[in-house]
C-alpha cells in the first residue's frame, strides 16, 4: 500500500493545531494548590496527645527512620490509690530523606498518632534537613484532611454499633417446682402422678428384698465353709524364683549330654557323690 508523502507531518500540525484551539487548564501554582485526593501520601502527620511511646512504628519500620525519645513520670497517687508511671515523649522524628512512603507505622499505631496529611512542600536545599522533629509533624497534623463519609447502605462501625446496642436482660433463675398437684390439674394427671409414685415403691421394695435374699446366701455359705487350719511359719508357701532365675536354671550347662529318662542318675567322684 502505497504511504502519501507528507502524511506524518500532515497528523503532527492536526494535534498541535488541536491544541492551539483549545482552552490551556494551567495551575498557577503556589497561589493555586491543587486539590489532591484525600488518600494521598503527601507527608506523615503527628498528634502528640495520642503518643504512648510504645515504639511500634520504630520497631515496624523497614527504614528505621524514626527515631524516639521519652522518659518516664510518676503520676500523684489519688485518693485511695497508689502512684502510677507513664511515658512521655521527649522526640519524635521521621527522617525523609529515608522513609520510602510505605505506610506501614501509619497502619501499626494503634492509638491513631500517625496520619498522612496531603502537603509535600517540605524540600530543602541540604538533605540533612529533611530530618523533621515533632513540632514541625505536629504542624502538619492540621492539614489532615477528614476521614470521607460512608457509603449509602454501609454497615456502621462496630464501636457505634456496639454502643448503641441494648444492654442484654440478666437471666434469672427458673421458679422452683411446687410439690403435689397443681392448681386446676385434671384428674388424669393426678392418675399419672399417684401411678408413676406407686411403681416407684414398688421397685424400691423389690430392690430391698434382693438385697437381703443375696446377703442371707452369703451368709449360709460361710457357716457351711470348713475352717480353714492355721497357717504356721513352716506351712506358707515356698515363693517361687523368677521367671529369669527359672529360665536361668532349666538350661543346661554347655558341654553336658541330656540325660535319658530311664538311666539312672551318674555317680559323681568325691565327697559330693558320696552324699
Amino acid at each position: 500500500m502505497a504511504r502519501i508523502p507528507g502524511e506524518g507531518l500532515a497528523k503532527g500540525l492536526a494535534v498541535t493545531m488541536r491544541h492551539m484551539l483549545r482552552k490551556s487548564e494551567t495551575q498557577q501554582y503556589p497561589e493555586v494548590h491543587p486539590d489532591l485526593p484525600a488518600r494521598s501520601r503527601g507527608v506523615i502527620a503527628l498528634v502528640e496527645e495520642n503518643c504512648t511511646v510504645c515504639m511500634l512504628c520504630a520497631r515496624e519500620c523497614p527504614d528505621w527512620c524514626i527515631y524516639i525519645d521519652s522518659h518516664k513520670e510518676t503520676l500523684p497517687a489519688p485518693e485511695g490509690g497508689r502512684p502510677r508511671a507513664r511515658n512521655v515523649l521527649d522526640r519524635f522524628a521521621i527522617d525523609f530523606s529515608l522513609c520510602m512512603y510505605c505506610g506501614i507505622c501509619i497502619e501499626v499505631c494503634p492509638f491513631d498518632a500517625l496520619f498522612w496529611s496531603p502537603e509535600f512542600e517540605y524540600a530543602e536545599y541540604d538533605i540533612r534537613d529533611l530530618l523533621h522533629e515533632k513540632d514541625r509533624l505536629g504542624e502538619w497534623a492540621a492539614t489532615v484532611p477528614p476521614p470521607p463519609a460512608h457509603e449509602v447502605g454501609a454497615e456502621s462501625p462496630k464501636e457505634l454499633s456496639a454502643g448503641s446496642r441494648p444492654a442484654p436482660a440478666r437471666r434469672t433463675a427458673p421458679p422452683a417446682p411446687v410439690k403435689g398437684p397443681a392448681e386446676g390439674a385434671s384428674v388424669a394427671q393426678e392418675t399419672a402422678q399417684d401411678t408413676a409414685q406407686k411403681a416407684t415403691q414398688d421397685a424400691t421394695q423389690d430392690t430391698a428384698r434382693e438385697t437381703a435374699r443375696g446377703a442371707a446366701q452369703d451368709t449360709g455359705r460361710e457357716a457351711r465353709r470348713p475352717a480353714e487350719p492355721a497357717k504356721g511359719p513352716e506351712s506358707r508357701p515356698r515363693r517361687e524364683p523368677p521367671r529369669a532365675m527359672r529360665d536361668i536354671r532349666s538350661i543346661r550347662p554347655p558341654g553336658s549330654l541330656p540325660r535319658n529318662a530311664g538311666s539312672p542318675p551318674q555317680k559323681k567322684d568325691g565327697p559330693e557323690g558320696e552324699r
